[in-house]
């Protein structure tokens, strides 16, 4: 609902939370009552385990929220951290949680929200719950209506299938909370919110001893207790379970301390601690109680045996003094061997860790410098240096590439330290990309550690985008008996594809403009070349697109041959020849030959001669034309 600020409160110089509403939520009533009944119910509580609300307002259409700030983590981050608590941890969180939902339910408040998200661990060790936006008061209606509102892993059986909750909805929040400390993972999952809801509805929470053996049985119960799925069989409230919850943990301080004799920490009264502090055992005895004792402290003191012809010593003062003397020349002697040895340690180990063997030596770049002389340099450094090859590609082959362990760290003077020598890049094989289409190829390269270059196109009869060679750097084929698959190289070397941009467009028969404008589409370039006679070919269109080279690539010029139409033929001088000598020559031109129709009588023009010609002779005219002839006898 709301965005949470750390902000500066400037009359009291303190740091408080501040907590405004979304500004896109402000329009729905029911999100601004909501917001505003947090506060209203956290104010009503004053209890040191519930989050102080300090102010509300609304400035325009914000709502805000200014509440107590507690620096450090949820119980959330504290699980995520740990998994599983320890039953002392458990218990303590959950004494105080309680001990804060106790106070609510006493206000008439039911938290309707509770979860590890909203249980605030801070840095000084105290733990209060927050987030009082769902809250409701007991005494009214407590359906959530249409909307299910709160965390689906921790909601109560009554408020899935009723949806109503009342103080007895949060004791099965904080049981599932118990449960989830101690096992370390909620007791249902699922995939989709709508199955963990039905196992809260249909199942029983199980033991955490199931997924802990570690969890006491007495923990068990308040689980199964605070968890069971009839309202009617929980704790009427947060107090009830808190007793409980109290009397569990004495109990099992109790065990503990009878098992072990060891004693959880507490808290002496003064008047205890004054009485120690004084020397009055007779006092300590009579305000510890013996059952809060350790065993140990219950036992009578050891009385110290009395031999019945002992003495009581009766030295002289002269024989104390003599003694004392002895003891503190004893004494000032051990205490100046103890010195003198402990400067020998010190002074020893100073010397071992800061110039001898077992000093630490920060290693030195020797990237780029020829093995002999990095050596030279690490061996100087005391450390023993053995040779490693190591491929690279910005070292160039027999240079040292650096040192294992990496330049930079430091290491105990006469360690053996690995120098790494360039081998130069590492050989790797190339994949299949003869016949494969170029996107393939080019993801194929990339894959495989290879640098993809600009590729070369040719015209060919291969369809468009099929790879037909691959070049190296040099513009040499890298394939070996047309295949590429296996052949070694450089990593990250740069490998040309040479691609078919496929066939050249069949221009002939075209007009010159036809014919440039289709070469242009696929990136050549068309000249008109020699006009020539063609008797097939309408004069002014394209015989041939003629190659300047055998390859053709994207940019290259094509020729283009023009028809001038047939060549004309010149009609010769036949007249005064007979119609046998003139009529084989005429034939020969192609023409298209008529005569008189008076001499259309058989054998009459064999013997007729040519008197004339139409066109005459010496016309230039195109195969095929009509030429007349005249006859006479």
């Amino acid at each position: 609902m709301a965005t949470v600020y750390l902000a500066t409160d400037l009359r009291l110089e303190r740091r408080v939370a501040l907590k405004i509403m979304h500004g896109h939520l402000a329009d729905e009533g029911n999100f601004k009552e909501r917001f505003v009944q947090e506060a209203r119910s956290a104010a009503r509580l004053a209890h040191p385990n519930v989050v102080n609300v300090f102010d509300q307002g609304q400035d325009v259409d914000m709502a805000y929220l200014v509440m107590e700030y507690l620096p450090g983590m949820t119980l959330r981050d504290l699980l995520k951290d740990y998994g599983i608590l320890t039953t002392e941890q458990t218990l303590d969180i959950m004494d105080a949680v309680l001990g804060g939902l106790a106070a609510a339910h006493k206000a008439g408040i039911v938290h309707r929200d509770l979860k590890p998200e909203n249980v605030l661990l801070a840095d000084d060790g105290r733990i209060k719950i927050g987030d009082f936006g769902l809250s409701r008061a007991t005494s009214a209606n407590t359906a959530t209506g249409q909307a299910l509102l709160g965390t689906v892993a921790y909601l109560s059986p009554e408020l899935l299938t009723r949806g109503v909750a009342d103080a007895r909805s949060d004791i099965y929040a904080a049981g599932i909370m118990m449960y989830e400390m101690m096992a370390g993972e909620q007791p249902y999952t699922g995939d989709q919110p709508m199955q963990v809801a039905f196992q809260h509805a249909n199942e029983t929470v199980p033991r955490p001893s199931l997924k802990n053996p570690a969890v006491p049985s007495e923990i068990d119960d308040l689980v199964l207790w605070a968890t069971a799925r009839d309202p009617q069989d929980r704790p009427d409230d947060a107090s009830v379970l808190l007793t409980e919850l109290r009397e569990v943990e004495n109990r099992l301080n109790a065990v503990q301390l009878n098992t072990t004799g060891v004693q959880k920490t507490i808290v002496m009264p003064s008047a205890i601690a004054s009485a120690i502090a004084s020397g009055a055992a007779t006092a300590q005895t009579q305000i510890l109680r013996p059952e809060l004792l350790p065993p140990s402290a219950k036992r009578p003191p050891a009385q110290t045996p009395v031999t019945e012809n002992a003495s009581p010593r009766s030295d002289s003062p002269a024989q104390k003094l003599a003694s004392a003397t002895a003891i503190r020349r004893r004494r000032g002697f051990w205490l100046l061997g103890i010195i003198v040895l402990l400067a020998a340690l010190a002074g020893g180990a100073g010397w071992f860790f800061g110039a001898g063997p077992g000093s630490q030596v920060g290693i030195p770049s020797v990237a780029g410098q020829a093995p002999a002389t990095a050596r030279s340099t690490l061996e100087a450094l005391g450390f023993v240096v053995t040779d490693k090859q190591e491929s690279s590609l910005s070292i160039a082959a027999g240079l040292a590439v650096g040192t294992d362990p990496a330049e930079g760290a430091s290491i105990q003077k006469g360690s053996t330290i690995a120098l790494l020598v360039s081998s130069g890049p590492a050989m790797l094989p190339l994949p299949e990309l003869i016949g494969a289409q170029q996107s393939a190829a080019d993801a194929a390269l990339t894959a495989a550690k290879f640098t993809v270059a600009t590729p070369q196109q040719l015209f060919t009869g291969a369809a468009s985008g099929t790879v037909l060679d691959a070049l190296d750097s040099k513009g040499t084929s890298l394939a070996v008996k047309g295949l590429t698959a296996g052949v070694s190289y450089p990593e990250q070397g740069a490998v040309t594809l040479v691609v078919s941009a496929g066939p050249i467009p069949g221009v002939e028969g075209m007009t010159v403009d036809a014919a440039t404008a289709a070469l242009k589409a696929v990136g050549l370039v068309a000249a008109p070349g020699e006009q020539v006679f063609n008797d097939t070919v309408p004069a002014g269109s394209v015989i041939q697109g003629i190659r300047n080279s055998d390859t053709v690539r994207p940019g290259d010029t094509i020729t283009l041959q023009i028809s001038r139409g047939p060549e004309p033929v010149v009609i010769p001088d036949v007249v005064g020849k007979t119609w046998a000598e003139a009529k084989p020559i005429l034939q020969a031109l192609k023409l298209d030959l008529s005569y008189n129709a008076a001499f259309d009588i058989p054998g009459v023009p064999a013997i007729a001669k040519v008197s004339s010609l139409n066109p005459g002779a010496g016309a230039s005219v195109a195969p095929g034309t009509k030429l007349t002839v005249s006859l006479v006898l």
